[in-house]
């Protein structure tokens, strides 16, 4: 599975001053849809590191469309879109009663715990 989606409800915590949820939130809603797909998979984060494998984000990006607003529910769709030798690339979709309000991606290094980037391990490639 190379797609999933998660539900959120907007809480009242993740929304600045003037009541629009807070720019940098999208990246854990992006952190937590792609983690999401992992444990979909049969696998988890806690379970690579635990394999000496981390994945530290090389780059990201967020374009925002229109605005979300505490108590909204929103999806969080992360999809893998591009594995190479040992980086790996997810684009996000965040729609609210579904229509896109934002969209963006992660690009990721595999490394192990020296920091040495290593080979994108092929029980990820297989997702």
């Amino acid at each position: 599975m190379r797609e999933h989606t998660i539900e959120h409800r907007v809480n009242y915590k993740e929304t600045d001053q003037m009541g629009f949820v807070y720019y940098a939130n999208y990246l854990v809603w992006f952190e937590i849809a792609r983690t999401e797909m992992f444990r979909a998979n049969g696998m988890c984060y806690k379970g690579l590191e635990e394999e000496g494998l981390f994945l530290p984000v090389t780059e990201a990006q967020c374009r925002y469309r229109s605005p979300v607003r505490y108590d909204d529910i929103v999806k969080v769709k992360a999809i893998m879109t591009d594995i190479r030798k040992s980086r790996i690339t997810f684009e996000y979709e965040v729609t609210k009663e579904g229509k896109t309000t934002s969209m963006g991606y992660t690009k990721h290094a595999f490394i192990d715990k020296a920091g040495k980037v290593v080979p994108v391990p092929s029980k990820v490639r297989d997702m």
